[in-house]
């Protein structure tokens, strides 16, 4: 895989600024990160470059996968508690 090593950062709620400063801390040495519950993040030198990175990303996730019969982590009660009352309907 192009992109190396993907290090997957904890799950943050969408706009908490430490996601923010999670992944700009990664970004310098990394063109890709995971970020739990809510997916990639990829960097190129082009636009077709990041395209390109993502969908291997994903291929190789979906692989990775369905070959280790790897079980998803859903968010806890409370997390989607605070997600709903953070951003109501």
């Amino acid at each position: 895989m192009k992109i190396g090593q993907l290090p997957l950062l904890p799950y943050f709620m969408p706009g908490d600024e430490a996601l923010a400063l999670a992944v700009k801390d990664i970004a310098a040495t990394r063109h890709a990160v995971l970020l739990a519950n809510h997916g990639p993040v990829v960097a190129g030198k082009s636009l077709n470059e990041a395209v390109y990175a993502m969908e291997e990303l994903e291929e190789s996730a979906r692989l990775f996968l369905m070959l280790r019969h790897e079980k998803t982590l859903a968010l806890s009660q409370t997390q989607i508690e605070n997600l709903e009352s953070k951003f109501p309907n």
